[in-house]
């Protein structure tokens, strides 16, 4: 303990009002390479003030953006808060935005802190002080240009590591040099400092038992005899993710090749690809023997192969030691970036002023990310949220993530003795670590929400080949089955066609984003199941899950759709071999604010058994995936809403008016997303699924009665397929339940295909 308080320091916070500048102490003869400064910031004694700090109130002030940014080529400073401001607003691509009246003001404050144990007596925050430029304004273009990107919100300025001293600091959090190649010695750090303190945080993943291995299936490449071989037991191996950029046949591994590449030096590298090379050569350097790349892994002419693979592809990247990301290129055949001579440039910028080095940060991880093509393709999706450690090489840096921390080449944020609490990377990377440990019983009906969130972050991204839609996400639906304990753990019953069965009234009112195309996804192979309208996986595009208040604000629908009562009383699916199956459903009780409301419902669920042998026998074109049950249905005119919020002129889905001719001609009685080619007026067709919640807008509240828990119904629009029986989804709305029995419905069994 007396080791600690011998580190504890005292925080002195400067006062510009206090502490005039410039400083009253005599300064340091500037050595003859610094940076020549404007009278603004000659008069600034950034040694104290990286010492003591600057409180936020009292940030001193450094002049109008305008001029600061005139003075860039003349005042090292300038120069540097330039910098940072035109990349982190991004006003290079905003080249109209205006920014006149804007002041910029200087403080410093502390950047991290350690994770102190309870008795031991609070460290003072002080381990290192950034230097932060405070804006008076921030124009709202700037604003939407950094959401996008996930920009950093702080506009900073760091002293490097090799310099701390001289401001009476350790180099903890500082600033590091990041050279034209991969340090592989820090590489190797990392992956010793997580591998031997973080102990089962990063060792184990939550959706595998300690008992899961490899099948015998699964093959690796052997880096050291260059042969693509059978996975050793108890194999340690590093997995790469990456961009193929298109076909590789030339690369690829093959029934006809695979004899020759099991022996030694079978693998011929004159055919392999630049990602592909660079990434053998850093496994070698990291001291790791075995690696999986599924292009060499994977026999890719071999259909059964294939379906092998991609159905143990959780246990093989959350198997792996840590997998490796190529986030810096756009195809297979471009270099991993750091690795050979050439291959990167950092463009650090570092500056002398008063006889320290400061620099820009580099930008942060996940913006790093968020920039690359890499994160744009839909199989990379799942090799991320499936990696218990990952290595990124980017254009502008290496960083490492795993559960319990996250590091980068530009910053010195290894801890050295104590934990850091937080440091200038903390949530700063890609996330996306679900949940550190096995998920307790509990939490394990919760899983949807997380479900809607994968949907909804996986559709955005792009596949080469369509027909991968769902093979593309197999893995982390296997995961989350497994971990969550779906359907007993078992894949194959708990999803089909990318959507879970047990919540299946929820999975259903899945909607598409404003801009997604109108396309149905059509297999690549004409022997394979076309995936049902009622799935995600049928559209090309977007899909997202919102509450109702998305029908009257389409930029702000909540987080998540709400059933409170289920409303088809049984579920039945048309499986592979034609047979009609039933489908365990979870269903809701009726929501209400009291039995009386519960009990005077004007809708009443239709009740009856489906016979299957008739129903299969009358509807010969019945095909693999149709959802079969019985509800009600009622025809309604729609009509162009226009009066919902936040509506893109440009968009290809647009909220259309439900009306209805009772009690009075063209009541609102409920509103549905459809497709803007949808004409205005016209007559659909609408099966109800469940009941939902309320939001003030969604019907003529003055001509039918004010709204109460659970008043609406979740409605599908739908259309007869051509040439068929069957019916297709066209769209998800609601519909107030008390118009329902005014319309000319009636009971059916639906055949939705």
């Amino acid at each position: 303990m007396s080791c600690l308080h011998r580190r504890r320091r005292k925080t002195r916070t400067v006062d510009s009002s206090l502490h005039p500048i410039p400083s009253n102490h005599t300064p340091e003869i500037p050595p003859e390479n610094d940076a020549p400064l404007c009278s603004t910031c000659s008069s600034l004694d950034l040694r104290t003030i990286l010492h003591d700090g600057v409180q936020k109130e009292h940030a001193i002030p450094l002049g109008h953006l305008t001029d600061i940014l005139d003075k860039s080529n003349q005042c090292g400073l300038c120069n540097l808060v330039a910098i940072v401001v035109r990349r982190t607003w991004h006003l290079d691509e905003l080249p109209g935005i205006d920014i006149t009246g804007i002041t910029c003001a200087l403080y410093a404050s502390e950047c991290g802190y350690p994770r102190i144990p309870d008795y031991v007596y609070p460290v003072l925050r002080d381990i290192c002080h950034r230097l932060y430029i405070q804006a008076s304004d921030k124009p709202r273009d700037v604003a939407a240009a950094m959401a996008a990107a996930q920009s950093n919100l702080m506009l900073d300025i760091q002293l490097l590591g090799e310099d701390a001293s001289k401001v009476g600091r350790t180099e903890e959090l500082h600033g590091r040099r990041v050279g034209q190649n991969v340090d592989i010695s820090l590489l190797k750090r990392w992956i010793h400092i997580c591998e031997h303190e973080h102990g089962e945080l990063c060792e184990t993943v939550w959706w595998r038992d300690a008992r899961d291995v490899l099948p015998k299936s699964v093959r690796v490449v052997d880096v050291t005899r260059m042969a693509v071989i059978r996975a050793p037991p108890s194999c340690r191996f590093v997995a790469l993710s990456y961009l193929w950029g298109g076909t590789g046949e030339e690369y690829w591994t093959t029934r006809a090749n695979l004899k020759q590449r099991k022996a030694q030096g079978g693998l011929d590298v004159s055919v392999l690809p630049g990602t592909i090379l660079d990434t053998i050569q850093l496994v070698r350097q990291l001291g790791e023997r075995y690696l999986w790349i599924d292009a060499l892994c994977i026999v890719q002419d071999d259909p059964k192969d294939k379906a092998v693979q991609i159905g143990i592809m959780e246990l093989i990247y959350g198997s792996s030691v840590f997998t490796v990301f190529a986030a810096g290129g756009t195809s297979a055949h471009d270099p991993l970036p750091g690795i050979r001579p050439g291959t990167r440039d950092p463009k650090q910028q570092i500056t002398i002023i008063q006889g320290l080095h400061l620099a820009v940060p580099l930008v942060l991880p996940r913006e790093a990310i968020a920039s690359s093509v890499w994160n744009t393709r839909g199989w990379t999706y799942q090799e991320l949220m499936l990696s218990r450690r990952r290595i990124f090489l980017t254009p502008y840096h290496v960083h490492f993530e795993c559960v319990e921390d996250t590091w980068s080449e530009d910053i010195i944020a290894e801890r050295i003795s104590l934990p850091w609490a937080s440091h200038p990377l903390t949530f700063k990377g890609a996330g996306g670590f679900t949940f550190p440990r096995a998920i307790p019983p509990w939490i394990r009906p919760l899983y949807i929400g997380h479900y809607m969130s994968i949907v909804r972050q996986y559709t955005q991204r792009r596949l080469t080949v369509e027909s991968d839609i769902v093979d593309a996400i197999t893995a982390l639906i296997n995961a989350m089955t497994k971990g969550f304990k779906v359907a007993g753990g078992h894949p194959g019953r708990a999803f089909r066609f990318g959507m879970p069965v047990i919540d299946l009234e929820l999975a259903l009112v899945w909607q598409p984003t404003a801009h997604t195309s109108c396309v149905r996804r059509v297999p690549a192979d004409a022997n394979m199941t076309p995936w049902p309208s009622w799935s995600w996986a049928a559209w090309r595009g977007a899909v997202q899950y919102r509450e109702v208040s998305l029908f009257v604000d389409a930029q702000n629908g909540g987080v998540s759709p709400w059933i409170t009562q289920s409303l088809v009383e049984k579920w039945h699916i048309v499986d592979d071999d034609g047979r009609l199956v039933p489908l365990d459903v979870r269903r809701t009780g009726r929501m209400a604010a009291s039995v009386e409301e519960a009990n005077s419902s004007p809708y009443v669920i239709p009740k009856g058994d489906i016979n299957a042998q008739t129903l299969i026998t009358e509807n010969a074109s019945l095909r693999p995936g149709t959802l079969v049950f019985r509800t009600r249905s009622a025809r309604f005119n729609v009509t162009r809403a226009e009066d919902v919020v936040g509506t893109d002129p440009e968009a290809n889905y647009v909220t259309y008016s439900i009306l209805s001719d009772v009690p009075r001609p063209s009541t609102a009685v409920g509103r549905v997303i459809l497709p803007c080619s949808t004409h205005s007026p016209t007559l659909c067709e609408f099966i109800v699924l469940s009941r939902t919640d309320e939001v003030e807008g969604l019907y003529d509240e003055d001509t039918l009665g004010k709204r109460y828990l659970g008043c609406m119904l979740y409605v599908m629009a739908v259309q007869k397929m051509q040439d068929d029986t069957r019916m297709e989804r066209v769209g998800i709305g609601v519909i107030f339940e008390h118009a329902w029995p005014n319309s000319t419905g009636e009971q059916r069994v639906v055949l939705l295909g």
